[in-house]
């Protein structure tokens, strides 16, 4: 059996792919991956022994050289048929395709899979995007949402339509060019009839609703089981546990001097500072001893041995940490990150920093609530809800659908 996954943008859409590889190869299928080739993709890849198959230009350049509105429907055009060229070839003879990312690539890959007749899956790592009477849709740049329309599908038709305005002219025009039909609906496109929502049911729990059949897998995790580096672990074991900060793949657009702002926030609650350069290059400000840099380490290792963690938002760097047990300081930076704060903060295992540039008042006010010992006791119990079989079950699920005359997959 042969597996494809495809994907584009940041590590938390690539690792959760990576995981579910490993599992697919534990039961005995074939499995590549689309990815952009990021250096760091390379090497995430390489370590679990997952054929990278290059899609598209640096997902790190695009994301650090930010949103501009006006472009991204070009944007999207070029994504489209970055996916075309390399998902096409990638996925001959494969029995199965697995589509996730930015929606722009996964209809890329979905079409791709219509036009050679392959099953296929659309997958999510947050369920924003899925339609749903309860909440509003995410606003896509330059499109804010009118603030005076407060009925809930009134919003998502509206979403609806700026996915049409912003993708289906370049999702239709790349589809012409293969021999497919133009599509009416890009967005219910993409999540098919029965999406995949791969986040931990505790965290981020779904809402039955009639006009959606969702499968929750649970979170995709890959085993990271490589050890700290040895300079790391001598500052850990030099103190008491620092507080970690770190923005992963986010460039942090209008911050003025992050680091700084973070290390005296955590230096006035009298810890220690641990900072993940990340795609922000973040750095020390001094060469004081109470504070450590790191690049790309592994955070189930590291996560258990420190006091909180000050982080983007991301699905998978919230999962992680709440799977931990370590309190939270969350700083939305865009897209569903606000959402994931919010989670953290309804929780009690954290606390959502109001808006995407940390001050020295409103970061140690998020800090103190995050350090407070009822805080780390919240988040310790919370962690015991948290599945980590959530890629066995997405991988056993998609080799069972394998050779159904019905998949159970959105096809």
């Amino acid at each position: 059996m042969r597996v494809l996954l495809s994907t584009y943008g940041s590590r938390g859409d690539v690792q959760p792919l990576a995981g579910l590889a490993v599992r697919l190869r534990e039961l005995g299928a074939e499995v590549r991956v689309c990815a952009p080739a990021d250096e760091e993709f390379t090497k995430l890849l390489a370590g679990v022994g997952v054929e990278l198959v290059p899609v598209g230009p640096s997902a790190r350049a695009l994301t650090k050289a930010g949103p501009v509105p006006s472009t991204l429907p070009q944007r999207a055009a070029a994504v489209i048929a970055s996916q075309l060229d390399a998902v096409t070839p990638a996925a001959e003879g494969c029995d199965v395709l697995v589509a996730t990312g930015m929606i722009s690539a996964a209809a890329g890959a979905l079409s791709v899979a219509e036009k050679l007749g392959i099953p296929s899956v659309s997958v999510t790592f947050q369920q924003l995007t899925l339609p749903s009477a309860d909440r509003p849709p995410l606003a896509y740049p330059g499109r804010p949402l009118p603030p005076e329309v407060t009925d809930n599908r009134a919003l998502w038709d509206l979403d609806a339509q700026n996915v049409n305005a912003l993708f289906g002219e370049a999702l239709n025009t790349n589809r012409a060019s293969i021999g497919l039909p133009p599509v009416d609906d890009v967005r219910d496109y993409v999540i098919g009839d029965r999406p995949w929502l791969a986040t931990d049911p505790a965290l981020d729990p779904w809402q039955e609703t009639p006009d959606l059949d969702v499968v929750q897998t649970g979170a995709w995790f890959l085993r990271d089981e490589r050890p700290l580096p040895d300079g790391l672990v001598a500052f850990l074991d030099a103190g008491e546990p620092p507080v970690y900060v770190g923005f992963g793949s986010m460039p942090l657009h209008g911050s003025k001097d992050p680091a700084q702002v973070a290390i005296e926030a955590v230096r006035a609650q009298g810890r220690r500072v641990l900072l993940g350069r990340g795609w922000a290059d973040l750095s020390l400000i001094d060469d004081q001893d109470d504070c450590f840099a790191v690049g790309d380490v592994s955070h189930q290792a590291l996560f258990g041995r420190v006091a909180a963690v000050v982080h983007h938002g991301g699905a998978g760097t919230t999962t992680t940490a709440t799977r931990a047990g370590t309190p939270q300081v969350v700083v939305p930076q865009m897209a569903d990150q606000p959402y994931w704060a919010g989670r953290v903060a309804e929780l009690g295992i954290g606390a959502a920093h109001d808006g995407p540039t940390p001050a020295f008042e409103s970061l140690s006010a998020s800090l103190a609530t995050a350090l407070a010992p009822e805080t780390r006791a919240r988040a310790t119990a919370v962690a015991r809800t948290i599945r980590t079989d959530g890629a066995t079950v997405a991988a056993k699920l998609l080799l069972d659908s394998i050779g159904r005359e019905t998949p159970s997959v959105s096809a």
